[in-house]
């Protein structure tokens, strides 16, 4: 029997050299894992936050989420449209490793990416004067999907601690303070952005913004592949005789998370919702006042505003009639 036991587990081993051999298939992984998140980089944002940021990761089971984590430690939960996030409630002048790992749709979490470390700096005292605006904005596109940003460096009493590029009203990079350009992606082809920069000291003051500087991406984009997706459209009669519209739609897949998005209403924007805390990751709904009038009919669609901070293209447009339960 011993020696039968010998060659079985002899016999495992050089399955396990040829197979990856693991009693339950643990071949199911068989490749299928999600793959170690790469281009890993983090900047001290303030003396208590640090950017994180990475590319994003690929999986025939499709991505559902990102874990961060600050040493063993796991800090956050990030949706899968999201590659960045901002760590916050640390310590200062305190040094710190992070590293994030891929989770799939089916659960499964990849292995963790490379560590990097960044280094909080010392809070400031009684700091309340804010960098100077950030001068001389400069940009040259990089291709349909990125841009280059150069600018001159802000000043402060203290130091500066990072550099937060917005396009428009939304934040959509950081670099650390002792940089004064930056590559941003995740854009659109063909499409017109504004661009401005923001200087933070170490005590969070953030500087006024510089000039904006406009650029337009090369090629072409019908806005089709940013659309909400299955829109749907009907109305419903409250007790007190008001009307209301109910929406449903499957958010655009984006490089990073829609929050916000636009209701158009006979061919004009009516309203604007943006969902605070965590954006739904699948259907999205919402409902609002149209009034106490049967049998008036109503054109509704909508687009979300993406993270690269322009707006995508719009769903397909449904036809409502109150009183009727009915839409098209």
């Amino acid at each position: 029997m011993p020696v039968l036991l010998r060659r079985s587990a002899l016999l495992c081993a050089l399955l396990a050299l040829l197979t990856s051999c693991a009693w339950g298939g643990a071949g199911d992984e068989n490749g299928r894992l999600p793959a170690a998140p790469v281009g890993v980089t983090v900047a001290a944002g303030s003396a208590t936050s640090v950017h994180v940021m990475w590319n994003a990761v690929s999986s025939v089971a499709g991505i559902e989420g990102y874990e961060v984590y600050r040493g063993t430690t796991k800090v956050e939960d990030v949706p899968g449209s999201q590659h960045m996030v901002d760590v916050t409630r640390l310590r200062p002048a305190t040094p710190y490793v992070f590293s994030v790992r891929a989770r799939d749709t089916e659960g499964r979490l990849g292995p963790p990416s490379r560590e990097v470390r960044a280094t909080t700096p010392a809070a400031a005292a009684a700091d309340r004067s804010a960098p100077t605006r950030p001068g001389e904005l400069r940009g040259r596109t990089a291709g349909s999907r990125a841009v280059q940003l150069t600018w001159a460096a802000s000043a402060d009493d203290r130091d500066v601690v990072s550099y937060d590029i917005y396009q428009g009203d939304t934040k959509i990079h950081s670099v650390g303070g002792n940089q004064t350009a930056a590559v941003v992606t995740g854009l659109r082809p063909g499409t017109r952005y504004s661009f401005t920069v923001r200087a933070r000291d170490a005590a969070d003051n953030l500087s006024p913004a510089g000039d904006s500087v406009r650029l337009t991406t090369p090629g072409s984009d019908d806005g089709r592949g940013t659309a909400p997706t299955d829109f749907r459209a009907t109305t419903r009669r409250e007790a007190d005789g008001a009307y209301y519209l109910d929406l449903a739609w499957v958010p655009p897949e984006t490089d990073g998370v829609v929050t916000e998005y636009q209701v158009h209403l006979d061919g004009r924007a009516a309203t604007s919702l943006v969902f605070g805390g965590t954006p739904p990751r699948g259907r999205a709904t919402y409902s609002f006042y149209l009034g106490r009038g049967a049998g008036e009919s109503h054109r509704v669609r909508i687009r979300a505003r993406l993270p690269d901070g322009t707006w995508g293209g719009l769903s397909a447009e449904r036809t409502v009639t109150t009183g009727t339960a009915t839409d098209r």
